[in-house]
């Protein structure tokens, strides 16, 4: 086996259905897959009708974790990536489960938004099958949500996730195991009421290859090909003919398809209806089968991170851009929130992750402002926590939303209102540092800042500038006396000459 360095990576997708790992190292411009390993965990099947994780659910996922850690405790923690998709999305507990899963991995798990997910996919299956001048339609099926894209190259067009999975449709409508003609017609119009607000908008774009990715479309690939249905890809005559042969079966536990693994055999039948319903909803005649899928996006995208190549960088810029923010204003507060972060860096333990979220929420702190002045805080808190942002997690959002929220004005009375999963000091000293940058530049003065010192011992915060600059300047002196007041109140205190 290879040794592992730094540009070996991994990622993890901890699916609705099954849990992947996927440890890669980057070879040139491809990379080169050292280990795969997929446990069918089936998380969604865990998933209560008021959306509880059951223990039996947690455990399965936990047991797989531990695994999963083991083999990748050697790899530098920036070149790791390990993310929750739909169950996890859903679930009312997945708090709980997602620190017993932090223990389990020895790596922090992300939750992403669908279309966030979907983004990842096509990244994934453009790596994998590229292609620069069609356009194509990605279909990935997964356990409890599917994700439809349209793309060119390697960036997406149409990004669309739909509350319909393998294993959601099949404990809808085949929890009994009972196969009919009549639950499958039910099953297959429920998908295409799910479809409904996005075929026309598809249609519209166009596309020149339909590709499948993940394991409900290459199971149905394998059954349909090993059958003699079709001879490459899935037709939508093959199709036809698997709903036709489903419906002679008439229970689960009498499939025994060619291609067909014991373990996919339980959702087989609710993927089915999902693809059938894609292939009527959008006029497919045929669909090829891509290897690439989340997991293999991941990686991509953590190779990009690396390489300041970071997708999330573009999103806030597009953002700014958007809601119409001063980019020389936004400049001049991300250079002095830059100078107070590499003063406080060490007796803040704060890392380039922090970095990065601080230059965020100080690049998106007005963007309110387009609602209304008056309490544009939360109004920016509430754009930013709620936008579709590519790149970002859930958690990522939540907090750069957070320190908009706190960049001005009172802060939070208990650390119980953050929710977040950062300690209460980490995000005291990040909320510090955007409050003090966006205050010294509120003045919106072109002249820079003169070079000033920041130090932290023992919760108290001095701030020197030069011998009489403060004195020339009321309004900020004035400015840093309130503060002081407001940091008080989370156990911080202000000194400053």
């Amino acid at each position: 086996m290879p040794e592992l360095n730094t540009d070996t990576y991994a990622a993890i997708d901890l699916g609705s259905n099954s849990f992947h790992m996927i440890v890669a190292r980057r070879s040139d411009d491809r990379l080169v897959v050292i280990d795969k390993i997929k446990d069918m965990v089936q998380l969604a099947a865990g998933l209560s009708n008021d959306r509880m994780l059951s223990e039996e659910a947690m455990v399965r996922g936990i047991g797989c974790l531990e695994k999963f850690g083991q083999r990748i405790h050697e790899l530098p923690r920036q070149n790791i990536r390990a993310v929750g998709t739909n169950t996890l999305r859903q679930a009312r507990n997945a708090t709980l489960f997602l620190s017993r899963a932090r223990q389990a991995l020895g790596h922090s798990i992300e939750i992403i938004a669908g279309r966030e997910e979907a983004r990842l996919i096509y990244i994934g299956v453009a790596n994998n099958m590229f292609n620069d001048t069609d356009k194509r339609l990605v279909v990935d099926i997964g356990g409890g949500s599917t994700e439809v894209i349209i793309g060119k190259g390697f960036e997406p067009i149409l990004t669309e996730s739909l509350y319909m999975g393998c294993v959601s449709m099949t404990q809808r409508f085949f929890a009994d195991g009972e196969i009919t003609a009549k639950k499958m017609r039910k099953a297959v119009v429920y998908a295409r009421q799910e479809l409904e607000s996005t075929e026309n908008i598809y249609k519209q774009e166009g596309w020149q290859q339909a590709i499948g990715s993940s394991g409900t479309a290459i199971a149905i690939h394998d059954v349909v090909t090993q059958q003699g249905w079709s001879e490459a890809g899935i037709t939508h005559e093959s199709l036809e003919t698997l709903m036709q042969e489903l419906a002679k079966t008439g229970n689960i536990s009498k499939l025994k398809f060619s291609g067909l693994s014991e373990r996919r055999t339980p959702i087989f039948v609710g993927g089915t209806m999902i693809l059938y319903a894609i292939f009527e909803a959008l006029g497919i005649d045929r669909m090829v089968i891509s290897e690439g899928a989340l997991r293999e996006g991941l990686v991509y995208d953590l190779i990009g991170r690396a390489q300041d190549h970071d997708i999330r960088d573009r999103t806030v810029d597009t953002m700014i851009q958007q809601y119409r923010v001063d980019p020389e204003h936004i400049n001049r507060v991300t250079k002095t929130a830059h100078t107070l972060y590499i003063q406080l860096r060490e007796s803040c333990d704060l890392n380039e992750q922090d970095n990065k979220l601080i230059r965020w929420a100080v690049s998106l702190y007005p963007v309110g402002l387009r609602i209304a002045h008056s309490q544009y805080q939360k109004h920016g808190e509430y754009l930013v926590r709620n936008s579709d942002m590519p790149g970002f997690s859930r958690q990522e959002q939540a907090l750069v939303a957070t320190l908009i929220r706190y960049h001005r004005r009172k802060l939070w009375s208990d650390d119980s209102r953050l929710q977040l999963e950062e300690s209460a000091d980490k995000i005291r000293y990040l909320c510090l540092i955007v409050r003090l940058a966006i205050l010294l530049n509120r003045s919106r003065s072109q002249s820079p800042l003169p070079e000033f010192t920041i130090t932290l011992k023992d919760k108290t915060v001095n701030l020197h500038f030069p011998e009489n600059w403060l004195t020339e300047k009321p309004l900020t002196e004035a400015d840093l006396g309130t503060e002081a007041d407001y940091l008080k109140t989370i156990g911080i205190t202000l000194e400053f000459e």
